[in-house]
């Protein structure tokens, strides 16, 4: 009997150390987290304001930064990991931004951190891909810039590139649509659902849309009744019927009417007759600009009396 309440109690425990950590929003599933650096100056590399803007459209968490900032970034990103709401790390930098992001990813090794991938763009030094890191995509139009394996290294590394395209450089690598859209897909490959909830973006629900009332007053989503007319409540007087008018016959560029209410007979030259409408047997004439009316009625004709030429005076 006693060992069953002591099963009976430490399932209890363990029950409420679920609810306690699924409630605990710093237990939560971690958010991947981007980080691209400009390179000299900090204003030669707006090709990565612009690649950040793009991922954060799709829900990957993305910040830019001064390249001379790594370490400060790296210690942020270190404790952020060890915490557990970050993660997977993501390095991109652009010329000295490039170099950057590669000795970010080596001191983030030393303190025991993976990243998950590093895209320099057009670096200005060969350097070593660490051993926390699982990819390397380096981008360059320079031979010597190429990365090379580090000591224990285990991860993919590849080496693209550009300089056959004759309308990249240097100061425009970093801003190519082709180079982004290979980075992003290499990015949506590594983080997987650790995005944010961001509307619009990929794999995010969208809201619900609101109907627009309509002109009698349902809404514009609500199902149609077997005879054709919006559902409504038993006892709801019908709309009034709308007057259908005619549409007006169109001319055609010979001058005929092109309508099936309204025949012009056309002589055989091509040349359309026109004609004055016909009296019908009723006293009706028709109307071509709209319903037959009824013919005024013709006035007597007056004739003056008789004189007698014997009573006029000489």
């Amino acid at each position: 009997m006693t060992g069953w309440w002591r099963f009976t109690a430490i399932g209890a425990l363990v029950g409420v150390m679920m609810l306690a950590l699924g409630s605990n929003p710093g237990l939560a599933e971690s958010r991947a987290h981007v980080y691209l650096l400009r390179g000299l100056m900090n204003i030669f590399s707006l090709g990565m304001d612009t690649l950040s803007e793009e991922l954060n459209r799709r829900g990957v968490y993305a910040t830019v930064h001064n390249h001379t900032e790594w370490q400060s970034l790296a210690d942020q990103a270190a404790a952020k990991y060890k915490a557990g709401t970050e993660g997977p790390i993501v390095l991109i930098g652009h010329s000295l931004g490039a170099d950057a992001v590669m000795e970010m990813a080596d001191y983030l090794g030393r303190k025991g951190i993976p990243v998950a991938l590093v895209v320099p763009f057009d670096g200005t030094q060969s350097l070593s891909a660490s051993a926390n890191v699982a990819r390397v995509v380096n981008l360059t139009q320079r031979d010597y810039a190429y990365m090379r394996r580090g000591a224990g290294f285990r991860g993919s590394l590849s080496n693209v590139n550009v300089s056959s395209d004759p309308n990249i450089d240097h100061l425009n690598i970093d801003k190519s649509p082709r180079l982004h859209a290979r980075v992003i897909s290499e990015v949506l490959a590594v983080v997987g659902g650790h995005r944010m909830a961001v509307p619009g973006a990929l794999g995010t629900p969208r809201p619900a849309s609101i109907s627009a009332p309509t002109p009698n007053g349902t809404d514009a989503g609500t199902r149609a009744a077997p005879g054709g007319d919006a559902a409504k409540p038993e006892g709801t007087p019908a709309a009034p019927a709308v007057p259908v008018i005619p549409a007006t016959p169109t001319k055609s560029g010979d001058g005929a009417m092109n309508s099936t209410n309204v025949l012009t007979p056309v002589a055989e030259s091509g040349t359309p007759i026109i004609a004055l409408p016909e009296r019908s047997s009723s006293g009706m004439r028709a109307n071509f600009d709209g319903p037959a009316t009824a013919a005024a009625p013709r006035k007597p004709a007056v004739t003056p009396p008789a004189v007698d030429q014997a009573q006029l005076p000489n």
